[in-house]
């Protein structure tokens, strides 16, 4: 029997993963922990290995896709385990399987069978179809087919599963055109296409029978409008538009209700859709699910029937209208082409990165204090220590430095080290300094940890957070690599910035900002002579953002003042 293999929980807390890339084909061959996709969480890029030695039967899912933690990720064919023995399972050939054993061809064999005898029960001597023809797309009989017969056995897309049951087509009469002969959606969409070509012919024969039907009837004006619709007879009001408006009504009407993410909500808004309208390409929880492309491609199908209404309109076509709300349509879309937009799902790490945001912004109350320190001998003593790391070849960077400096600060106050536990209602002290250095990277901040930075040297601090920036900017680094820091560094001054009010890595109650260095004149005291002189100095601002319910102004000044301290006099480190 083939072995399903379910997207496994990648990361803590993480409850589905967005399918990157695949890593192998239906048809190759893998050994145990080779890895088989990459999935990226809300947290990182992760590689998921394949947990068998065995050959690659069928992806469920296509790149791209949000997969849910749990849900079958691919199949395979396990080693030992042949195809032929496999397609005897499936026919329900599996006689020496045991009394209480069946496979799932054979239960599917058997359920038809029983589904097919109750039919002829209830039906007796009704005229049967014939053996081995389909019912037309698009019929009950060809949805119901579609639904009993969409059992997982059939090589095909999720996708082309899904257009299969809304377009009523029997995805085992179709064939697959992709690798493999897999079954795509423009596979299922020809073939209801061509399904639907005979049933046009003969819904256009009994139209031209149809009787006239008058706007008027025995109940009233307003039962004979109602008449005259149900008949398909186009009123002066509801002519232009009115194939466009029963395709949008139609989705609708196969829905109790329509889940969509809230941010989807206000996307309808913008683009004046009917969200009930959208066709869902999702389902959760067995409900329908409107996802934001979907949002996005039938507003711009929408854009497009305005804006063939409108070309009808100065063609004075039969179902133009009036001409000023010809005029208007074009010139609606005009202006969109004038100014085009794009637009990317809200998703991954962009999307955590985005709530962990929010929820330290309005949890934590925010103050910011500014200040300044004359880093001077700083610069003097890292540029001639640079020479010693390179020829070890490490980088070494101011980053390091402060990391040495906030430490011992954290030493002198403990609380800028520590958490609030709202649970419990307690302060929790970190007695371990481990320091998160924010990193800007191409799906946004990320946050590594250095561990033990107390523990640590300068050089060694270098070389760690260099190998833990580059794994985060190649999307490499584990999700453990990304939490349990106490507080948080970050260095606007990469980017020339000079001033900042970060927000804070909750539930840390402190993180610091370092601006760029910059020579500016300061005013410089002589220790012998007391004489007071201009000099240019190197000066880099900081901005620390504290935690307000736990941490007090005062206490924030005397701790950036600290960190002044050990960064203007940088043999006080050497104690440290």
């Amino acid at each position: 029997m083939p072995r399903e293999f379910d997207l496994p929980d990648v990361g803590e807390g993480v409850h589905e993963g967005e399918l990157i890339e695949w890593l192998v084909e239906p048809g190759d061959t893998v050994a145990e922990d080779q890895p088989v996709a990459k999935v990226e969480t809300d947290k990182a890029l992760v590689d998921v290995p394949s947990p068998f030695h065995g050959t690659v039967r069928e992806l469920r899912w296509e790149e791209g896709d949000i997969v849910p933690v749990g849900d079958v990720l691919l199949v395979f064919n396990v080693e030992g385990e042949d195809d032929d023995a496999i397609a005897a399972g499936e026919t329900g050939g599996g006689e020496a399987s045991g009394a209480g054993s069946a496979s799932a061809g054979g239960d599917a064999a058997a359920d038809a069978a029983e589904s097919g005898a109750d039919a002829g029960g209830e039906a007796a001597g009704a005229e049967q179809p014939a053996s081995g023809s389909p019912p037309p797309a698009g019929s009950p009989e060809a949805a119901e087919a579609a639904s009993a017969d969409d059992s997982g056995r059939v090589f095909a897309a999720p996708t082309a599963r899904r257009v299969a049951r809304e377009l009523g087509v029997n995805i085992h009469a179709v064939e697959g055109s992709g690798p493999g002969g897999r079954v795509t959606e423009q596979d299922v969409r020809a073939a209801a296409e061509t399904s639907e070509e005979p049933a046009a012919a003969e819904a256009d024969a009994e139209a031209a029978e149809t009787p006239e039907v008058s706007l008027e009837s025995d109940d009233g004006a307003a039962g004979g409008i109602e008449a005259a619709v149900d008949a398909g007879v186009e009123t002066d009001a509801g002519t232009a538009g009115s194939e466009q408006q029963a395709a949008q009504a139609e989705p609708a009407a196969d829905r109790g209700r329509t889940l969509a993410a809230p941010a989807t909500r206000n996307l309808a808004e913008e683009h004046g859709v009917d969200l009930d309208s959208v066709p869902a390409t999702e389902e959760r929880d067995g409900e329908p699910f409107v996802t934001p492309e979907a949002v996005v491609e039938y507003a711009d199908a929408q854009q497009q029937a305005q804006a063939a209404d409108a070309a009808a309109v100065e063609a004075g076509g039969p179902s133009a209208g009036t001409e000023a709300a010809g005029t208007a349509q074009s010139a609606a879309a005009a202006g969109a082409q004038d100014r085009p937009e794009r637009r990317e799902p809200y998703r991954g790490v962009r999307r955590t990165i985005g709530e962990a945001m929010a929820e330290s912004k309005y949890t934590a109350p925010h103050v910011t204090h500014h200040d300044e320190v004359d880093v001077t001998e700083l610069v003097d003593v890292k540029q001639r220590l640079a020479e010693r790391a390179d020829e070890r070849g490490i980088k070494l960077t101011y980053m390091p430095f402060v990391l040495k400096a906030v430490t011992a600060a954290l030493k002198e106050y403990p609380v800028m080290n520590a958490a609030l536990d709202e649970d419990a209602d307690e302060i929790v002290y970190k007695e371990y300094y481990d320091l998160g250095i924010a990193t800007a990277t191409d799906v946004g901040l990320m946050v590594p940890v250095l561990e033990g930075v107390d523990r640590k040297g300068l050089l060694q601090l270098a070389s760690e957070m260099d190998e833990l920036v580059e794994k985060a900017r190649e999307r490499t680094i584990a999700p453990e690599e990304l939490r349990g820091s106490t507080f948080s560094v970050t260095n606007v001054g990469a980017i020339g910035g000079e001033y900042a009010t970060p927000i804070l890595n909750y539930p840390e109650v402190g993180i610091l900002a370092l601006g760029q260095i910059r020579r500016k004149p300061r005013v410089v005291v002589d220790d012998e002579t007391g004489e007071e002189s201009i000099e240019p100095r190197s000066i880099l601002p900081l901005s620390l953002s504290i935690d307000h319910r736990i941490v007090d102004g005062a206490i924030a000044a005397q701790f950036t003042n600290e960190v002044m301290q050990y960064l203007e006099n940088p043999e006080l480190l050497l104690l440290e």
